[in-house]
């Protein structure tokens, strides 16, 4: 399957997180080959951090798994969609989602 992803530059493809039931879109990470490959063994959604420059699972200090039902890509396969079962809120300030400000 990681054939079939188109990898940017520095080996990294943005990740959609939806959550299953509610189709709330949860927050927007960036996986590598290896992290995709480790949310495939665990089934809990994992990440590569572009600032720390590490692996980080979601949740891992604040119990706020998410645990991964499908994985999808788009149609040029530059994009990742997880759709998971939150166990708690996405966003480090306690949103449900990091998608709770608006410009309008």
């Amino acid at each position: 399957m990681t054939t079939e992803i188109n990898w940017d530059a520095n080996g990294l493809v943005p990740a959609i997180v939806q959550d299953e039931k509610t189709k709330h879109v949860l927050m927007l990470a960036y996986m590598n080959a290896e992290s995709l490959a480790k949310t495939l063994e665990t089934g809990l959604a994992t990440f590569w951090s572009r600032r720390r420059k590490k692996l980080w699972m979601k949740g891992e200090t604040s119990g706020n798994l998410q645990r991964v039902r499908e994985i999808k890509y788009d149609c040029d396969g530059d994009t990742l969609l997880l759709l998971v079962d939150p166990a708690g809120p996405a966003c480090h300030t306690g949103e449900v989602s990091c998608f709770y400000r608006s410009l309008t």
